[in-house]
């Protein structure tokens, strides 16, 4: 069943979304979130505010610095879908940039569900510090290649 919502008033929340993430304001982004939301990435569903606030609280500690660029975005009902650029430096001072997908549901303008889908491996440098491990992940990474390039 539908629960179509005003396509403008969802495109503005989600761009104030951005704006406020990329602030790393959590009291803020909070307010976008029904209480009993549901985040999942990487495989992770997490549920309500407590989710929510998890999820925030890792991602503000894995940038210095964030900033999305937006690249396809379409709304339809109650669903948000948009491929986007994440630009950011990490903690250990690394630029990322990392294409990801998410989808976000809105029930009431509040977001009920965010769905975010990208490469695990191209995440992972953010988190990386030794350079075994820096290592090890492109190895990952280049042999996952083999026979497309």
């Amino acid at each position: 069943m539908s629960n179509s919502q005003n396509k403008e008033k969802i495109l503005k929340l989600a761009a104030d979304l951005d704006k406020d993430l990329e602030k790393k304001d959590i009291d803020k982004v909070m307010t976008y979130f029904s209480e009993d939301c549901e985040i999942e990435i990487l495989g992770i569903t997490m549920k309500a505010y407590s989710g929510a606030k998890k999820w925030l609280e890792w991602f503000f500690e894995l940038f210095e610095t964030v900033q999305f660029e937006p690249i396809v975005i379409m709304v339809e009902d109650n669903i948000f879908f948009e491929e986007f650029l994440i630009h950011g430096v990490s903690k250990n001072q690394s630029n990322i940039n990392v294409k990801v997908s998410e989808v976000l549901e809105y029930k009431n303008y509040k977001i009920k569900s965010l769905r975010l889908y990208l490469d695990r491996l191209l995440f992972a440098d953010i988190a990386l510090t030794g350079f075994l491990s820096k290592r090890i992940v492109n190895l990952i990474k280049r042999r996952s290649l083999v026979g497309l390039i």
